[in-house]
């Protein structure tokens, strides 16, 4: 309509009506297509895909032939994208490398049966291979490639279809047309067109003849990049034998592979050489992506040659992981994931480095804020807490974990003091000191992790806590907080950088809040030391099996025993049943088995537990065991290794202690596990023999607890067999180092023929607390008057 009214309405030339129309249509065609994904995730939605497969992923690394295994890999990945619904296309080499191949082996066996047929003597001349021209080659190995490829679609019932295209097809508009229509149907009747440049025909390019305007086709990067573009694909793969894009020459020192790449960026990088085999170089290659990139195609540019990545290559990208360097026209406000992790080291270490009662003051600062700031806190709060309900996903566990509240707050603040008074001896702590030889002497001190990364779900509380043991640890800290308390997270992070400010590490602890998916930040193997999940047990799990480099601290699921002896005190069971289990059903500390002993069967002690439970409203369900003694019986447990999270608990019989030892062993998750008990020497028996993180007697499960236990607050609960276990708070992120102070010491001295001999004495440790540390430590447990006091003195 638009342009029927510029023809009826403006005086202009049949030539510039042609010119406009044509430009016209294009701008169209372009706002349809729309703009290219900003953020990886949203891979996950490419519906049209163009797979770009280098020469250097397709051949060998002889040059002369196809590798086979690859291409296996790639053929298996685009079938089963196909095969969800997507629409593929290839853009491929080796047909010059497939076609060498073969005329290599016609020239030797030509030449064996000359000289077979001609030698008298019986002695064979060395055979000579002449240069194969390219042309030739690509003529002799098409017809080969294609076959390949039908004949390993066809094993996952995928239709391909091969197209040989110049660059006439895309610069005559009626070619480029048939081109279109052609593409169009293949991909409408789910066939896989596979493309390539007609080598067999093609002259050689024109130097620096790409991307004038029009794209020329010199080479496969820029023809995936005219096809994408041309076909209004959502996404181009191009995958060559290098990692992605760095900054500089990849092998180089200080090359840095870009996660992702923005237009305008080109400043900063430092192109290297060219692959082994193919012709454009990854200067072609981002300049073809930018231009994929401009026309609204999503570019990412990865790695189709290592073994270790091949396998699932094609598909991570689309499922939105961090593989290769991904380019997108949206440049964020704030710095990468990566920066921050970088500015949280740099900050850290300087944290690290202050003087114990710098880092309290920082923390004391921080339970401040908690109070003052208490309005603004629980405003943003409510606003979560109004999304929530009103998107109505929350569990009602998890929206109590999500809910702040004065008390809350305070409690929070208690505890925050706790943890400041146990910064003053943690980093720079000697725990052993010896004397190796006369003069020679070695420490063993306390010094921070590195970097933590610590992943927690709907429980805003956990922020203030978690940064308060990274700054009494010295620990930089990186946050990745859930949506759903985004409000909250926003705000007590704030508060956290405005005390770390303090002493000017501000940056020391980071909120991650880019569109990073938990996966990707787990293979930030380089930069963080440590993964902490604090949530449900499917993210710990989930976490676990993503962090392939990264160390994780956590237990991947809580379930706790109570077992209630025969000699045991029917009012404190009561007690610590009711409590284990409906204080808190959602906590990873909960009870989630009750076993029972059998003497107890049949008895007042036990119509009291099962009335408690009923009361409480706790489904139960039976243990085989305890079901063999009921005519009826409640639902039988699908498994004895269930996690309720709920008030639901499993009920099951056991002979006595040693069964009881030995079920926990079995089913349960080295948490928590308690016994109720009045016979001492039983419950000795117990607590020896069970190797849970937690062992508790005539005591709720729910003790099991850092703020509990002392510790100002934990980061989680570890069912690790190495390292911190339990509740872990400052200890358990911290490290050691071994310091040696000699005097010109060489190992030879202590040879035989040496003229000295190891003594290793131990030398008594001494921690001596400074004024100004005793005051801060006082300080902590006092009233803010007292603490101004204490200040001034």
């Amino acid at each position: 309509m638009l342009l029927q009214k510029l023809k009826l309405c403006s005086k202009i030339s049949p030539q510039r009506f042609q010119f406009l129309t044509k430009h016209l249509t294009q701008e169209f065609s372009n706002r349809v297509h729309g703009s290219s994904f900003a953020h990886r995730g949203k891979l996950r939605k490419a519906k049209r895909i163009v797979v770009k497969l280098g020469s250097a992923v397709v051949t060998r690394d002889d040059e002369c032939g196809l590798a086979l295994g690859r291409l296996a890999s790639i053929v298996e990945q685009v079938a089963m994208l196909q095969n969800q619904g997507r629409e593929m296309m290839i853009v491929t080499s080796g047909a010059v490398a497939f076609g060498k191949q073969r005329l290599r082996h016609e020239i030797l066996l030509s030449q064996s049966v000359r000289q077979a047929l001609h030698s008298g003597n019986g002695q064979h001349k060395e055979m000579f291979v002449p240069a194969l021209e390219a042309r030739a080659c690509a003529a002799a190995g098409q017809s080969g490639l294609m076959a390949l490829y039908e004949a390993m679609f066809t094993q996952y019932s995928t239709c391909t279809a091969q197209v040989l295209v110049t660059n006439l097809d895309f610069h005559d508009d009626e070619k480029r047309q048939n081109l279109n229509s052609t593409l169009q149907e293949l991909l409408h009747m789910n066939i896989v067109p596979i493309i390539n440049t007609n080598d067999a025909v093609v002259p050689p390019p024109e130097p620096n003849s790409d991307l004038q305007g029009v794209i020329s086709i010199k080479d496969n990067d820029s023809l995936a990049a005219r096809l994408a573009v041309e076909m209004k694909a959502d996404l181009l793969i191009a995958l060559s034998d290098v990692e992605g894009l760095f900054n500089s020459p990849p092998g180089t020192d200080d090359a840095k592979l870009l996660d992702i790449f923005y237009p305008g960026d080109q400043q900063s990088i430092t192109y290297g050489t060219k692959s082994r085999v193919g012709i454009g170089g990854m200067e072609a290659k981002v300049k073809a992506a930018l231009w994929a990139l401009q026309g609204g195609t999503s570019v990412v540019i990865a790695n189709g040659t290592n073994p270790k990545v091949t396998g699932q290559v094609i598909t991570d990208i689309v499922e939105g992981k961090k593989v290769g360097t991904f380019f997108s026209e949206v440049k964020p406000a704030g710095p990468s994931v990566e920066e921050q992790t970088e500015m949280a080291r740099n900050s850290g270490r300087i944290l690290a480095s202050l003087h114990p009662h710098q880092r309290s003051k920082i923390i004391c600062h921080l339970a401040e804020l908690l109070t003052e700031k208490k309005d603004e806190i629980l405003a943003a709060n409510k606003m979560d807490m109004e999304m929530a309900v009103s998107a109505g996903r929350l569990p009602p566990a998890m929206l109590k974990r999500l809910s702040l509240s004065s008390a809350k707050l305070s409690s929070l603040a208690v505890g925050l003091r706790q943890i400041a008074t146990a910064a003053q001896d943690s980093v720079g702590r000697v725990v052993r000191r010896t004397r190796v030889a006369p003069g020679l002497e070695l420490e063993q001190v306390t010094v921070p992790i590195g970097v933590l990364l610590v992943i927690f779900e709907a429980r805003p509380d956990c922020l203030p806590q978690v940064s308060a043991l990274a700054v009494a640890s010295g620990n930089a800290l990186l946050l990745k907080g859930g949506k759903e308390a985004a409000n909250t997270n926003r705000v007590l992070h704030q508060l956290t950088q405005e005390a770390l400010s303090l002493h000017g590490v501000r940056e020391a602890v980071q909120m991650v809040n880019t569109h990073e998916e938990v996966e990707d930040l787990c293979r930030l193997d380089k930069t963080i030391d440590l993964i902490i999940p604090r949530g449900s047990s499917q993210l710990v799990r989930d976490i676990q099996r993503a962090a392939k480099g990264i160390p994780v601290l956590g237990h991947s699921e809580g379930i706790c025993h109570v077992y209630v002896d025969a000699d045991a005190n029917v009012d404190k069971v009561i007690k610590i049943v009711r409590d284990s289990k409906c204080d808190y059903p959602a906590a990873c500390n909960s009870m989630e088995t009750l076993l029972i002993h059998r003497e107890i069967l049949r008895t007042p002690m036990f119509d009291k537990i099962i009335e408690i439970l009923r009361n409480e409203q706790v489904k139960i369900h039976s243990g085989p065991r305890f079901a063999s003694y009921l005519t009826f019986s409640p639902s039988e447990a699908s498994s004895l290794r269930t996690e309720y999270s709920d008030l639901e608990c499993c009920l099951e019989v056991v002979d006595g202690l040693q069964e009881a030892v030995e079920h926990i062993h079995k089913y349960g998750s080295s948490h928590t596990d308690v016994i109720v008990t009045e016979n001492k020497e039983t419950a000795e028996r117990f607590l020896q023999q069970l190797d849970s993180a937690c062992v508790f007697w005539n005591a709720s499960s729910r003790f099991a607890d850092g703020y509990r236990f002392g510790l100002g607050a934990e980061v989680g609960i570890s069912t690790a067999r190495i390292h911190a276990r339990g509740p872990v708070g400052l200890e358990g992120l911290l490290t050691t180092k071994w310091i040696l102070r000699g005097d010109g010491h060489t190992v030879a001295d202590f040879s035989e023929s040496g003229s000295m001999k190891y003594l290793h004495e131990n030398i008594p440790v001494e921690q001596n607390l400074t004024g100004q540390q005793l005051a801060f430590m006082l300080a902590s447990f006092l009233c803010p008057v007292s603490k101004a006091l204490i200040d001034v003195l």
